[in-house]
């Protein structure tokens, strides 16, 4: 007996010797101290020992046990502190290196010309008013003095849904169901998308955003449209930013007018980015036109009001200098952190 149960510590030692992972030892583990292991076995024979040799055999099989279990946990101690340190020289941390930093994303060109513009008037006392992007044809041109018949709705490539339904060419149609309501005053600003069937290229888009205003009021006239303008563009570029009208014609304005601006570039002087005018496009406007003001249920001989708009997009382009619109849309990274 007692040679066996040196035979199954040298067995023992030899696999544990073999093995080059915790997961071999356990596999002797069990094949030697399992429920149906050979020392287990040994001791289901101590019936056919002699009863008075059973304490002495007993004594021995379970010494065998504790060296078996001892060589089986200290070996398996090494095993784990040697694979633990090849994985801290793997995973060495070099604390000297730069860190790696967040990559925060930030407002678009977009939104910050929007929100600038935003600021200006509401501090001017204007709201802000939204309207769906989806509208009526009678608001985007009926309400508006462009009846079926009317030129300048030919000159609007528009999106048709159907004969009643268009994507919106611009935001006053907002303009048009605020005045519908009757609450007068009106002092608002009208920014979002619109839809113009246009070719891409470096200054169109067959999406983009305008920023339409409008004031109605008792005694208001063109010189209080002059004035609130030349404040905004001297907010938004600067305090030596002169302003120029020009006669135009709108539809739903009468009288009707372009402003422009002198470039900030270089004074009003003549620069490259004036193309030598030193004058710059910026929007359009005029005094709401008397049938506009009837259509919407408002008396045009006790009120009269102004209106304006302004491509955002166009705003943009001229305050961060870009020359090419469509960077605004392509979502190039390299472009959209510099600001």
């Amino acid at each position: 007996m007692k040679e066996k149960l040196e035979n199954i510590k040298a067995e023992v030692q030899k696999q544990v010797e073999a093995a080059d992972v915790p997961e071999m030892l356990n596999d002797v583990r069990v094949k030697f101290l399992g429920k149906k292991g050979e020392l287990t076995a040994v001791l289901k024979g101590m019936k056919d020992v002699a009863a008075e040799e059973r304490p002495l055999v007993g004594q021995l099989v379970n010494e065998t046990r504790a060296v078996i279990e001892n060589m089986l946990d200290e070996t398996k101690k090494m095993m784990e502190t040697q694979l633990r340190e090849e994985r801290l020289k793997e995973e060495v941390i070099d604390v000297t290196l730069p860190s790696k930093k967040n990559k925060v994303g930030h407002r678009h060109p977009n939104t910050i010309a929007l929100e600038e513009v935003e600021r200006i008037f509401v501090g001017m006392g204007y709201e802000v008013m939204e309207g769906p992007e989806i509208e009526y044809d009678e608001y985007n041109f009926e309400k508006l003095n462009i009846p079926a018949d009317h030129p300048a709705k030919d000159e609007q490539d528009t999106f048709y849904i159907n004969d009643e339904i268009v994507l919106r060419t611009q935001t006053s149609p907002i303009q048009a169901r605020v005045m519908e309501q009757g609450k007068l005053p009106i002092r608002m600003i009208a920014p979002g998308r619109v839809f113009r069937a246009d070719e891409v290229d470096a200054t169109h888009s067959p999406s983009f955003h305008q920023i339409e205003g409008l004031l109605i009021d008792k005694n208001v006239s063109l010189a209080d449209l002059k004035g609130t303008l030349e404040i905004f563009a001297k907010e938004l570029f600067g305090e030596d930013t002169k302003t120029k009208f020009r006669p135009h014609h709108f539809p739903f304005t009468e009288p009707s007018a372009e402003m422009d601006v002198s470039c900030f570039k270089c004074g009003g002087k003549g620069c490259r980015f004036c193309k030598g005018e030193g004058w710059i496009e910026i929007l359009g406007c005029g005094m709401v036109h008397p049938h506009v003001l009837e259509m919407c249920g408002i008396d045009p001989e006790e009120y009269t009001g102004f209106a304006f708009g302004v491509g955002l997009e166009r705003i943009a382009l001229l305050k961060y200098e870009i020359d090419d619109m469509r960077l605004l849309y392509e979502n190039d990274i390299r472009f959209l952190k510099q600001f």
